[in-house]
């Protein structure tokens, strides 16, 4: 039988019973759907996750940490120092795989404030200026404080659009906004001069939804498009912790908020973490122990320190996309089986009522092949039209889904999700479809005449 008409039949089928073929079909509808759907939310969570992980440095970014020392260093514990800035020193001088060492002291839980308003940051971190470039900011407005700065201790800060918010003002719905420098704020009681001020960090499609309501008509709500670009979950976590981190020169740190020890009344030399930079991403091993061997060295063979790399959080982040992937495709596979064995049914009911059509034809020379592939084009025709009605019903899905559960990142349908799903529901619609059509191949075409 000529392919094309065998098609022909299976629409004829689908339309003479559209009632029982849009129910059969909607196990197909839902799991093309739901596989989509779940590939599409996925995505938007992969590309906020890489879009994080590239704002605090990328993969190359390494931080040192002060930590216990190990057990069977124990009995040293009390001559541990952590990290100090001779670290930094030594890493400069003999460690050629490590570049852009930065410091940092930090202050948490710190009050600012300005004219009778407060804000609490998420730090105040004394470094120096290349720090700027080890976390990916940019100073949009002033200038970073430079080593001059730090070398003289000066009382200046750059400041992010979070602080700036809180302690000026934001940006109203029409654009304009403050620039505070020159302006001056307390930290912990100490008068700090802004001389610069961070650009706004937010993911895409956070700044995307702000600037589509701020071409909203006159007299529409704009209120949540500004709170979301300006608040807290807009961008995530890390957009946030960038937004809402204030720094001061390392120096101005140590004088200001550290305790002077020592009968010469040094500064602590300690430092809460000094990162780095790998100059060869290709070399990272051989760069990590070439920085351990040195800090053994200045920790007098004590490990009280240990590193925090990026691909740590590069390895959890394609673990978490792979485990919600997975998770996902098991609830879709269901419903695609669940819409197979719909098919299955349908077509061994449709067999049943067309007994004696399948007898009178094998009685005039229909071959069993041909019988066969005539049941089996029937169910892989109803699962392609079910495949294809869930990629329409998809992009409703994700609508609805990110209209109920709104994401920080927007959800993303691909090509190979799409394309992954088809198959899946053609290939349902083959195996579904086997068994019938094993069965009416088989039909005695006397018994099938005699049938009532």
């Amino acid at each position: 039988m000529n392919l094309w008409i065998t098609i022909s039949i299976g629409f004829k089928e689908i339309w003479a019973h559209k009632f029982r073929s849009l129910l059969t079909m909607l196990g197909i509808i839902l799991g093309v759907s739901s596989l989509v759907a779940m590939s599409a939310l996925v995505k938007g969570m992969e590309n906020g996750m890489r879009e994080a992980l590239i704002a605090i440095g990328g993969l190359e970014k390494v931080r040192v940490e002060a930590q216990e020392v190990p057990a069977y260093q124990e009995h040293l514990a009390d001559q541990a120092v952590g990290c100090t800035i001779n670290d930094v020193y030594a890493l400069q001088h003999s460690a050629p795989l490590v570049k852009l060492i930065t410091p940092e002291i930090d202050l948490y839980r710190t009050t600012v404030s300005r004219q009778g308003k407060y804000f609490n940051p998420f730090v105040v971190a004394g470094t120096w200026p290349s720090a700027v470039e080890m976390n990916q900011h940019v100073v949009q407005y002033g200038r970073m404080f430079n080593d001059i700065d730090d070398s003289n201790a000066r009382s200046v800060c750059v400041i992010g659009t979070a602080t700036r918010d809180a302690l000026f003002g934001a940006p109203d719905d029409i654009g304009h906004e403050i620039i505070p420098l020159g302006d001056r704020i307390n930290i912990n009681g100490q008068l700090f001069t802004i001389i610069g001020m961070f650009k706004h960090y937010e993911s895409e499609q956070a700044r995307l939804e702000r600037e589509l309501e701020k071409n909203q008509p006159a007299g529409t709500s704009k209120g949540s498009a500004r709170s979301r670009g300006h608040g807290h979950s807009s961008g995530g976590f890390v957009f946030w912790l960038k937004n809402a981190t204030i720094y001061i020169p390392l120096n101005t740190m140590w004088i200001k908020f550290r305790t002077a020890t020592g009968t010469n009344n040094i500064p602590d030399p300690r430092l809460s973490s000094l990162t780095f930079k790998i100059a060869d991403i290709n070399r990272m091993d051989t760069a990590l122990q070439q920085a351990h061997n040195v800090l053994m060295h200045t920790h007098n063979q004590i490990e009280d320190f240990a590193f925090r790399t990026m691909e740590n959080w590069s390895e959890n982040i394609t673990a978490a996309i792979k485990n919600a992937r997975l998770s996902g495709g098991i609830i879709a596979a269901i419903s695609l089986v669940v819409g197979g064995i719909g098919i299955m049914n349908i077509m061994f009911a449709s067999i049943t009522e067309r007994i004696r059509e399948i007898g009178l034809r094998k009685a005039i020379g229909a071959t069993t092949f041909s019988i066969f592939i005539q049941i089996l084009v029937e169910s892989v025709v109803i699962a392609v039209i079910g495949g294809l009605a869930g990629l329409l019903n998809s992009y409703g899905l994700v609508k609805l889904l990110t209209a109920l559960s709104p994401t920080n990142n927007a959800p993303q349908i691909t090509f190979v999700a799409m394309l992954v799903a088809f198959a899946f529901s053609a290939g349902v619609g083959v195996v579904a479809g086997l068994l019938p059509a094993l069965k009416a191949a088989r039909l005695d075409p006397i018994e099938a005449l005699r049938y009532e």
